[in-house]
């Protein structure tokens, strides 16, 4: 029997069988999710000022498996229950951002004890796809969200200008963000202006992008009292920041700089207002030196940890 090593000091059995239980479990007895939903401790809240840390884990869903130049790998569900086992084992990781099928997996690992939950709801845009932009919303519902008990759901928000499939989307994503705030659950909106070319979606990075598109986003739905952005941390960023006064949470997506350039530039964007905190997956789930408890731990100390109390403080109970 061989180990996977996630961390210098911890390694993981790569036994073929170790979830076994987990198909054993959806065959005989599926309402055990539901149960493990219900019965499992809550995150205490959330505050101004204590920025929180959430492991992303939904591209899989969409389709998304590569890191870097491995196309598959994100292929191999038991080595990703791992590795998000391993992040969600650091106390200072505050919950999970995932599909449902993760979701599910991790409830009936008893992974997600005091953790906040938010799940992904549109996942049709498939990596590829010859209608990509046409992200319809395949996954989390809000009434689903609602009985897990989770926080909020996210909504990848794709803008491409000379695409007529996205009207549709940001239709589709203000009647989510409406259905989430009808039960005060937090709509975590991800937007980007994006273009195909040859034959690919790519988002644009630079900040002036970045900022039309959270004007767009957070002008969605009827009401915006639940809604947070998502954001990619550009180049002047504090021209982003300033386009919104909406908790933000930075996304790491995959990048191609250096590990301590990026983590540099994540320490920069979480010193601005309006930083919530993190909500990365592939870049601490697959470091490139295999060490995910180092690069959570890593993440983890960039963040402002101490909540700052005012008169405006407001807690967002679960």
């Amino acid at each position: 029997m061989s180990v996977t090593p996630l961390h210098p000091n911890i390694s993981v059995d790569d036994d073929p069988r170790r979830y076994e239980h987990l198909s054993r479990i959806r065959l005989e007895d599926p309402d055990a999710i539901a149960r493990a939903a219900g019965a499992r401790r809550r995150h205490p809240g959330l505050r101004y000022g204590g920025q929180n840390f959430i492991v992303a884990a939904d591209h899989p869903a969409r389709g998304a498996l590569s890191v870097g130049a491995d196309e598959t790998a994100m292929a191999d569900r038991r080595q990703l229950l791992d590795r998000l086992q391993v992040a969600l084992a650091n106390p200072a990781v505050d919950g999970v951002l995932a599909s449902p099928d993760i979701m599910d997996d991790l409830l009936l690992l008893g992974a997600l004890e005091g953790k906040l939950l938010f799940g992904s709801m549109n996942r049709g845009g498939l990596a590829g796809l010859v209608n990509e932009f046409d992200d319809r919303f395949t996954g989390h519902t809000a009434a689903a969200l609602e009985a897990l008990g989770a926080n909020g759901g996210k909504m990848l928000t794709r803008i491409c200008l000379g695409d007529p499939d996205t009207v549709s989307l940001l239709e589709a994503t203000a009647k989510a963000i409406d259905a989430l705030a009808e039960r005060k659950l937090i709509a975590m909106v991800e937007p980007f202006l994006s273009v195909r070319e040859n034959g690919k979606v790519r988002n644009d990075l630079s900040a002036d992008a970045v900022i039309k598109s959270v004007a767009i986003a957070e002008g969605l739905g009827s009401t915006s009292a639940y809604t947070w952005m998502k954001l990619p941390v550009v180049p002047d960023m504090e021209r982003v920041m300033a386009a919104t006064t909406m908790p933000t949470v930075l996304l790491g997506g995959d990048p191609t700089a250096a590990p301590d350039e990026v983590f540099s530039s994540w320490r920069a964007a979480l010193a601005l207002p309006g930083v919530q905190g993190l909500t990365v997956g592939r870049t601490l789930l697959y470091p490139r030196d295999g060490d995910v408890a180092g690069a959570v731990a890593m993440a983890a100390s960039l963040l402002n940890r101490a909540p700052v109390l005012t008169a405006s403080t407001t807690e967002a109970s679960e």
